[in-house]
């Protein structure tokens, strides 16, 4: 399982670092379009997965399920700043990542946060499912 896992993931990355594959997550559309508008009324939903996540953990007082509930938000916050990062480049064409680190480096930055949210969140949802599986 866990080679199976660690050769996905290396595909992935493959992918994902491919010239080609990084300048397409600019998610490009026509400017006022109504993906826009659905664009910036998925921030709100991501806040209050965020802060609902965060809820529910501290709810759950630690243990198994508040473990892996708390790397479900944490990978949804990661996900929401990704997705505040778009919203400001389609609004106002500054893509905070290159101007901050660089064409390059926003790249690379771009790509780990992908791996950073996957990871978080599937490690979070297989550690409630492990807890579950035992209950």
């Amino acid at each position: 399982m866990i080679r199976y896992l660690a050769t996905l993931l290396f595909s992935v990355l493959l992918l994902l670092l491919s010239p080609r594959s990084a300048a397409s997550q600019a998610h490009a559309s026509r400017p006022g379009g109504v993906q826009d508008w659905l664009a910036l009324a998925e921030l709100p939903a991501l806040a209050i997965a965020v802060v609902f996540g965060f809820l529910t953990a501290h709810a759950l007082r630690g243990g198994r399920l508040g473990a892996g509930m708390t790397l479900i938000a944490w990978g949804f916050l990661v996900m929401a700043v990704g997705h505040v990062t778009m919203q400001v480049e389609m609004l106002f064409g500054i893509n905070l990542f290159s101007a901050l680190l660089g064409a390059r480096g926003g790249q690379v930055a771009w790509v780990v946060a992908l791996v950073v949210t996957w990871g978080l969140t599937g490690t979070g949802f297989f550690r409630l499912y492990r807890a579950s599986a035992r209950v």
